[in-house]
């Protein structure tokens, strides 16, 4: 008897003891005498549920989670070689599950189902269809269905996706380069990781497609270098492309040529921005460029480059393949197509979770995170990353998309969502934000490198009760100048959450330390 087993082998399973599950599992079925094909899939982006192991059943694919290695013998006793149910960590079919089944998955569509770096897989279901169709058009049809999709940039900015293309593709015939930013430096995000560890030929098809439609034939991929399994999974996959003619100098018969490598990020958080990966990526201190020129016309080594981000470039597969509008027939207004939203800090679920545009944060909250992990009324999330604005209950029942968020001064970002319960000190996040900036500030700027410094010290007076009133007119002011002139978007977001602590918190701002009011 061959009992298929599926164990994730991304790093969220594995740091929750997936490989000893896996040698469990191992161990229980060379005891019975069954022939087992274990596969090391990624994971679903169920992260409150890992290490998720499936059984495939005739009916489907059957979980149980989280699963650990001392319940793997009772688990064995009740049946799960067979798909049996007669446990509590019994879960029935994976894709019945509530949290899995009312997402609208079409970048994470294979996560967890395949393995990540089978090609056969990956091309079993539809892997390569979209550069397939690539190869069939001219530059500008692959940027005129990208144009038709709507979409726009994943890693904060939220331009335009097919402009930044159409740029690029406009300048004169010459060397050109397609740059990843999968420098995922934003706290709660994991999505960019995701993609890396458990669908990489996504990716790999994402940037091709895009080095197609521009004339690059260069591709480099800026990854974190907090990201070891990333880089040894992504490495592999390359390798295995490059074997299979999906990469190199005769593309898939077609006579094109494009060359993709991977280069590990300098560890700073300013590196998350376009220019200041581009001097890093050039082997110099990763420091922010006055703009215009434009990384389009003068980009990497000071020629055309599109720098998109992860998510970005692994939403073109789909696009090409299944047409512009397929994807534009998801979302709302000019936020179209889906993102991926994932929910991360004081949660009950956490995890990937990809919707189209338009939900509420209280639905994703509630009915996806189950609200607070300790169970106490929620207080505050944060949206966007450590610059994002604090969200009071008031703003929770608006929809995710990026005019609706900059109506009230949120920001959607790379799609983190992070949750406070009500025993959160929310002027120590404040303090935290300008904090932050001081420590990943490149210093370019004045307002940046000694604003973030101020402003610190502004809200430890503030906090120990000295000359409040004048103290909080100051730091108004400060923010005031950090938005307006800062370099980058690092010193010129750092005061959102400090804004939004002195509108929606303010008495957490004014309250001594030793918890009196001052």
């Amino acid at each position: 008897m061959t009992v298929t087993l599926y164990v994730p082998a991304d790093t969220t399973a594995r740091a929750l003891g997936a490989d000893r599950v896996a040698d469990a599992l191992r161990q229980a079925a060379d005891e019975r005498g069954l022939d087992l094909n274990l596969i090391r899939n990624g994971s679903r982006g169920l992260f409150w549920l890992e290490p998720l192991v499936e059984v495939a059943t005739p009916e489907g694919r059957v979980a149980y989670g989280p699963v650990t290695p001392e319940a793997v013998p009772a688990l064995v006793e009740a049946g799960l070689f067979e798909g049996g149910q007669e446990h509590d960590l019994a879960l029935g079919l994976t894709e019945d599950i509530p949290y899995l089944k009312n997402q609208q998955r079409l970048t994470f569509s294979r996560i967890g189902i395949t393995d990540p770096l089978s090609l056969d897989d990956y091309t079993g279901l539809r892997g390569f269809e979209g550069l397939r169709k690539a190869l069939t058009l001219d530059g500008q049809g692959i940027i005129d269905q990208v144009k038709a999709s709507g979409l726009r940039g994943r890693g904060g900015a939220a331009f335009p996706t097919a402009i930044k293309w159409q740029t690029v593709h406009d300048e004169p015939p010459g060397q050109k380069y397609i740059v990843c930013n999968a420098d995922e430096g934003d706290s709660g995000t994991f999505a960019d990781r995701l993609v890396m560890e458990c669908d990489p030929y996504m990716l790999i098809e994402g940037m091709t497609i895009a080095g197609l439609a521009v004339g690059a034939t260069q591709g480099y991929i800026y990854l974190r270098s907090e990201y070891p399994l990333a880089q040894k999974i992504f490495n592999e996959a390359l390798e295995r492309a490059y074997a299979a003619g999906y990469l190199g100098e005769d593309l898939l018969g077609s006579g094109k040529r494009f060359d993709l490598e991977v280069r590990l990020g300098a560890g700073a958080y300013i590196c998350g921005e376009e220019t200041s990966l581009l001097d890093s990526l050039e082997g110099k201190r990763g420091m922010v460029r006055a703009k215009p020129p434009l990384p389009a016309i003068q980009g990497l080594f000071g020629r055309p480059t599109v720098v998109n981000n992860v998510l970005s470039l692994a939403a073109v597969p789909f696009i090409l393949d299944q047409g512009g509008q397929a994807y534009a027939d998801y979302g709302l207004g000019r936020s179209r197509g889906t993102l991926a939203i994932q929910l991360a800090g004081n949660v009950k679920r956490g995890g990937l979770v990809e919707l189209a545009f338009g939900t509420t944060l209280r639905a994703l909250m509630e009915d996806f995170g189950g609200g607070t992990r300790s169970g106490r009324p929620l207080k505050a999330v944060q949206v966007g990353g450590p610059l994002g604005a604090y969200l009071p209950e008031s703003q929770w029942d608006s929809p995710m998309d990026y005019e609706a968020f900059a109506a009230f001064g949120g920001v959607v970002g790379h799609g983190g969502v992070v949750m406070f319960d009500d025993t959160v000190d929310m002027g120590e996040q404040a303090r935290f934000a300008m904090e932050f900036c001081t420590v990943e500030s490149c210093g370019k700027c004045t307002p940046c490198r000694i604003g973030s410094v101020r402003g610190v010290e502004v809200i430890d007076r503030i906090r120990a009760g000295e000359n409040q009133a004048a103290n909080l007119e100051l730091l108004g002011e400060l923010c005031d100048t950090m938005v307006d002139g800062s370099l980058c978007a690092m010193g010129g977001m750092t005061p959102f959450p400090v804004q939004s602590v002195l509108k929606h918190f303010p008495d957490d701002l004014t309250r001594s330390r030793g918890g009196s009011p001052c």
